[in-house]
């Protein structure tokens, strides 16, 4: 199957130094099991799993060991079995604390039984195949963790003819992405076919980035001579072309409407990684144990692409990848724009770890914040099409309602803004805490 170029250009974006060639041609290596697993039930967007198990229970891989605490949620399995060693609230990657289950290996590695592989999942209903991605607990893995059982099964209004599978991984330095569909182009195609009958979509459009090549071909010989209306789009290596926004409106042209959803304009967008864990759950049964993360930077090593376990702690990821030389000046959980700085390593894998990054001086700058100086640079770069500048300032003055009014709740958070300013102004920080107290204003008034 042959490949297009993107038709249309978002707005806004910039081109920061990329790294990728640090771990892009090291393939996925499974890591063995670290001697102790801190599972989080904070791995997704919406409400924290419930715990389900307690402090001296005998777990088995795949038991769910954290239920969904709504519709906005996600199950929580078992990543090994083992016994459970303590439940209690640890710091997540994003700094609040949450509930996580603390379980020691048995070294068994036994699967909870009622795993059966479903091979004929072409006679699934959609309401069926919502039913398995939920019950495998799965979510995106290469963004904010959405629940996926939630979008592939949109209200019954809304009318989805496109699903595009994100293999953009526009982020510098992170890599698993590209290495999984490499690797599994194959399964990730079937993953494509599984979710775009759950949706009742048409129209398949895989999105790649023009300095992937190898990801291009490989995902082009796994899409079928005959499929019907499916194709690669090569789009121009850009951050942050893998939001979806921007990333729908390159392919389509569609333009999804200020505080609206993609379902909005009739498309579904599904990372590669989810894409294939949907495979795995539909196909084979499984739920979502472990997931494949970028190692990488400067004082890594052997930078490479892991397949660990969810619950590894940060710092078993690095001893297997050899460890660090050298002073490490920054920890950041993702990539350099959007992820979190980190106090340590010792933080678990959850989900929507796509990476583990850490810098040495040579990549780190010490700064002070000044005053804007008007210079309208994050305009210009802003993917959203808003003004950084003129928000930051409503909210440091605290004024939550114009900052509202200014569109602050379209952030997608991307960093652009911040990355462009020659003041140093810590934007990406003012948009998050606006967005919070937004919310809670919000919430204050529907009581």
């Amino acid at each position: 199957m042959g490949a297009s170029t993107a038709n249309f250009r978002a707005p806004g974006g910039i081109h920061p130094a990329y790294h990728k060639d640090l771990a892009a041609e090291q393939p996925i290596a499974e890591m063995p099991l670290p001697a102790m697993l801190v599972v989080s039930m904070s791995q997704h967007l919406g409400k924290p799993a419930e715990p389900t198990v307690k402090k001296g229970d005998t777990v088995l891989r795949g038991q769910v060991i954290g239920e969904a605490a709504g519709f906005i949620s996600a199950a929580v399995h078992a990543p090994t079995s083992g016994t459970v060693k303590l439940v209690a609230a640890v710091a997540t990657a994003a700094g609040p604390r949450a509930t996580a289950i603390t379980i020691v290996p048995d070294g068994e590695d036994t699967w909870v039984e009622g795993i059966t592989p479903c091979p004929g999942w072409q006679t699934l209903d959609k309401k069926a195949i919502a039913e398995k991605i939920a019950a495998a607990g799965i979510t995106g893995m290469g963004g904010a963790g959405f629940p996926t059982h939630v979008k592939v099964s949109p209200p019954p209004e809304a009318e989805i003819d496109t699903l595009i599978l994100n293999g953009a991984e526009c982020e510098p330095y992170l890599t698993a992405d590209y290495r999984l569909m490499i690797e599994h182009a194959a399964r990730i195609w079937e993953g494509a076919l599984i979710i775009a009958k759950a949706l009742e979509a048409t129209t398949i459009r895989v999105a790649i980035e023009d300095n992937k090549p190898q990801a291009i071909a490989a995902m082009q010989d796994a899409i079928p001579a005959e499929a019907k209306d499916a194709q690669v789009v090569v789009l121009k290596t850009e951050y942050p072309q893998g939001a979806e926004k921007q990333q729908i409106f390159a392919i389509t042209g569609r333009e999804v409407p200020c505080g609206g959803l993609p379902l909005n304009v009739g498309i579904v967008v599904e990372n590669v990684g989810t894409t294939l864990a949907v495979w795995e759950a539909v196909v084979n049964g499984l739920p979502l144990t472990e997931r494949v993360t970028t190692v990488t930077g400067g004082p890594i090593a052997t930078p490479g692409n892991v397949k660990a376990r969810l619950g590894t702690s940060y710092a078993d990821l690095v001893e297997f990848c050899g460890g660090t030389s050298g002073t490490i000046s920054k920890i950041i959980s993702g990539g350099p724009m959007m992820g979190f700085a980190q106090p340590d390593l010792a933080c678990g894998t959850t989900k929507t770890t796509s990476g583990l990054l850490l810098l040495g001086p040579d990549a780190v700058q010490a700064y002070e914040s000044m005053p804007c100086i008007s210079c309208g640079r994050c305009v210009g770069v802003c993917p959203m099409k808003l003004m950084p500048n003129e928000l930051s300032q409503f909210l440091e003055a605290e004024d939550y309602e114009t900052a509202e009014a200014y569109n602050v709740m379209d952030c997608i958070e991307c960093g652009c803004c911040a990355f462009e300013c020659p003041a140093h102004r810590p934007l990406v920080q003012h948009m998050r805490r606006g967005k919070a107290q937004v919310m809670l204003i919000r919430r204050k008034q529907a009581s």
